[in-house]
């Protein structure tokens, strides 16, 4: 009798924990633990690709130095797009149309 007792208890511990794996692997398999576990390895590799082109351009400035020190060549002028005055408020677009009353862009009255 002791026998059966342990096999039954085993049997259904087995039976518990098997279920709860089964379970926690469907929800780890959902379609939205899926798309939150996309979007935070994509934000990480987003994260670590501007990590590395800092890198990258601290290595290139830093190299540029180095080939001017070695060529005796000083810092040019300043590049072009430095001395060009900052756009004016809303260069580039479009003025914002006008509309008096009750007629609109087009000059005809909206109904």
């Amino acid at each position: 009798m002791f026998r059966r007792a342990f096999w039954f208890t085993t049997g259904a511990a087995a039976g518990v924990w098997a279920t709860t794996r089964v379970q926690r692997r469907l929800r780890e398999l959902a379609p939205e633990s899926l798309a939150v576990r996309a979007a935070g390895r994509a934000a990480e590799t987003g994260h670590r690709v501007r990590g590395f082109a800092l890198d990258v351009r601290a290595g290139m400035a830093r190299r540029e130095d180095e080939l001017n020190d070695a060529l005796g060549i000083g810092r040019g002028p300043a590049p072009r797009a430095a001395l060009l005055p900052p756009p004016a408020h809303g260069a580039g677009t479009f003025p914002a149309p006008e509309t008096t009353g009750t007629t609109g862009t087009t000059g005809k009255e909206d109904h």
